[in-house]
Formats: structure tokens, C-alpha cells, sequence
């Protein structure tokens, strides 16, 4: 595979990608956290025949899925060890959750739901690297969790998501 990085002064970064059967697609990140996809004719790359555009937790999402984050194919398991249960998922801090406006430690995450904050990104775009029991949780931050399935699940609608919901 080979992949190109092209700086887009005040726009973002461009990523052209040629895969190993000779494939081409371009991710533009901007700025804005949009990302915009693009699939190329194989026989004319200077034509795009396909586009998408997603937001910042689309983009990770589908990057989640596809570095096997969500599920690893039992093939993997001969190349290397999989995470089984294990995911790493981000969410948004919903403004009405329980979560807003306190702290780690308050919430006893890590006591009450098995489930680790391994970082958070607050609204003004700091990025918060494996949070302390200190750290304070406000609406709109994306809270990266890891833990296993069920338990991430349970503590995103307990926690994150609108109260009752």
C-alpha cells in the first residue's frame, strides 16, 4: 500500500491512498473534524466515482469497525491474539447525562461499571490523556472508553446519554 500526506493550508490534510490491487481512495480531513472520502475508477485515476462524507464520531466509528476494534475475524486468532469482548468506543457527553459537570471519582467508574476513560477531548478540542479520578466530565466532550461490551453499553446509558434514556 502506499500513501501520500498533502498539507491543505487552511482546509486540513489529504490522504491519498493506492492499495495493493491497485486501488485508489482519498480521505481529506478537515479542520472542522469532517472527513470526506473518495473511491477512484481503477482503470483512470483522475476520476472519482465515489463519495462520502462523514462527521468527526462517524469517522470513528467506521474507523473503529474497520481496525477490528468492534470485531476481529476469528482468522485473526492465528496471527495474533484477539481482544475477544474488548472495545474501544467514543461518545458524547449528552448535556442532560448524568455525567455532566462531574468528576471520574464521583462517578466510580471504574468501581461501579469495569470500564476505563482512556481519554477525553473537551469542546475547546484539549485532549485529556488517561484521566485521573479528578478529571471533570461537561457536555459536549467525546469520551473514549474502554471495556468490554456489555459494560460500555450499560455505562454509556446510565452515564453519557440523556438523563432516562
Amino acid at each position: 500500500m502506499n500513501i501520500r500526506e498533502i498539507e491543505l493550508p487552511g482546509i486540513g490534510k489529504k490522504f491519498e491512498i493506492v492499495t495493493k490491487s491497485l486501488e485508489k481512495i482519498v480521505v481529506i480531513i478537515h479542520d472542522d473534524g469532517r472527513r470526506d472520502v473518495y473511491y477512484f475508477d481503477p482503470d483512470d485515476f483522475d476520476e472519482s466515482v465515489a463519495n462520502i462524507s462523514l462527521d468527526d464520531t462517524e469517522s470513528r466509528q467506521i474507523a473503529a469497525i474497520i481496525g477490528g476494534m468492534t470485531y476481529a475475524p476469528k482468522a485473526l486468532e492465528t496471527i495474533e491474539m484477539t481482544f475477544d469482548d474488548l472495545v474501544i468506543e467514543w461518545f458524547k457527553v449528552d448535556p442532560t447525562a448524568i455525567a455532566n459537570q462531574q468528576t471520574i471519582g464521583q462517578l466510580s467508574i471504574r468501581q461501579r461499571y469495569e470500564v476505563n476513560i482512556i481519554a477525553i477531548i473537551k469542546i475547546n478540542h484539549q485532549k485529556i490523556h488517561t484521566p485521573g479520578p479528578e478529571a471533570l466530565l461537561e457536555a459536549g466532550d467525546t469520551v473514549i472508553v474502554s471495556g468490554q461490551r456489555n459494560q460500555v453499553k450499560k455505562f454509556v446509558k446510565d452515564i453519557l446519554s440523556k438523563k432516562g434514556g
